[in-house]
């Protein structure tokens, strides 16, 4: 197992391999910033003293990545992601420094709105994305990876000074069915939301002998599970009246249809970016696939595997049974020692 860490300040490389003896990499959907590092170095020499210093914080980033050293010696790694470091800290004489940083998603955050600003000029979805993103980093790569690469019409909107930026570009993904992150190789994308119906399962995690499953445990709930979804519009920059619309589990054998024993449990978002009944509908039908979606959580212990995403599709394959489900959040650990931890969501026995 290999693990390369690269300190790097704008585009030159700094330190071109930081010794690393200790630290993680978190991914998860369900924060703002889906990647988060924690790392620490041994030797006090690296704790910074001045502005410019590789560790410091006035813009100084990270690079890491893991792999696997072959017994030729040739090295086969992916990147775990590009950090920007926010707290080095550390005993001046003894270390060890531990470092934390952030994928890129946290300068869109920090960079709120100084005045006033509008999607306006923007007719589709993508490019109003762009726009919101190249306004903090005009050189950032942004990939629409949407089914059919889809790009709809995007609604004025307007946000006020001092709003979240990062919120923005949200609420623009969200209106074309979309999300948007910071992957492993520091680009901005915006995907599908993942279906564990339709996606492909990229890794199969199994027990027993030649499996890569360590532990695993099972909790159900209701909390988040809803059987409507009520979606409402409303846009005083667009000067267009008030929209609406709802979308019911009505299919007749679903645990959680509206009107059965499971009861009446609606579910309200709302976006000035929704204008008309129409794209409040689509909204609201969209929706509704996450809001039915079984509250079950697996989280699971299992060989790192440092290719995955989160939202991607894994197959779990414990107690006679094989199980679908979406990866919400994980950890990469930056030692051989470690394992890598795993919270799934929406998860879907599998049928023959």
């Amino acid at each position: 197992m290999t693990v390369s860490v690269s300190a790097m300040r704008g585009s030159i490389v700094t330190i071109p391999n930081v010794p690393v003896t200790d630290g993680a990499v978190t991914v998860d959907r369900g924060s703002k910033v889906r990647r988060r590092l924690t790392m620490t170095v041994a030797d006090p020499k690296y704790l910074p003293w001045k502005e410019l210093d590789p560790l410091a914080v006035y813009g100084q980033k990270l690079v890491v990545s893991r792999g696997i050293r072959f017994a030729g010696g040739q090295i086969e790694s992916v990147p775990l992601g590009t950090f920007r470091i926010d707290e080095p800290s550390g005993d001046t004489l003894y270390g060890p420094v531990t470092l934390t940083g952030q994928s890129s998603e946290c300068y869109i955050i920090d960079n709120r709105f100084i005045v006033p600003t509008s999607t306006r000029g923007y007719g589709l979805c993508v490019q109003a994305i762009e726009y919101l993103i190249r306004q903090t980093l005009p050189d950032a790569v942004i990939v629409n990876a949407t089914a059919g690469t889809r790009n709809p019409s995007c609604a004025v909107a307007t946000w006020d000074s001092g709003a979240d930026r990062w919120d923005a570009v949200q609420q623009v993904a969200l209106s074309m069915q979309a999300e948007v992150y910071v992957d492993a190789l520091d680009r901005f994308i915006i995907a599908d939301i993942p279906n564990v119906s339709t996606s492909s399962v990229v890794w199969n995690i199994a027990e027993g002998e030649g499996g890569t499953l360590m532990s695993a445990a099972r909790a159900m709930s209701r909390t988040a599970v809803y059987n409507a979804v009520v979606a409402t519009g409303e846009n005083t920059a667009a000067g267009s009246a008030p929209a609406s619309a709802v979308a019911y589990d009505t299919e007749p054998t679903s645990p959680t249809r509206w009107g059965g024993p499971f009861g009446r449990v609606p579910k309200h978002i709302s976006s000035a970016l929704w204008t008309t009944t129409g794209q409040c509908q689509a909204a609201a039908n969209y929706a509704l696939f996450d809001a039915v979606a079984r509250n079950v959580q697996l989280s699971i212990t299992a060989i790192p595997n440092p290719a995955l995403e989160a939202g991607d599709c894994l197959r779990i394959s414990h107690t006679g049974r094989k199980e679908l489900a979406i990866a919400q959040s994980f950890t990469i650990p930056l030692t051989a020692e470690g394992s890598s931890s795993l919270t799934l969501r929406g998860g879907k026995e599998e049928t023959p």
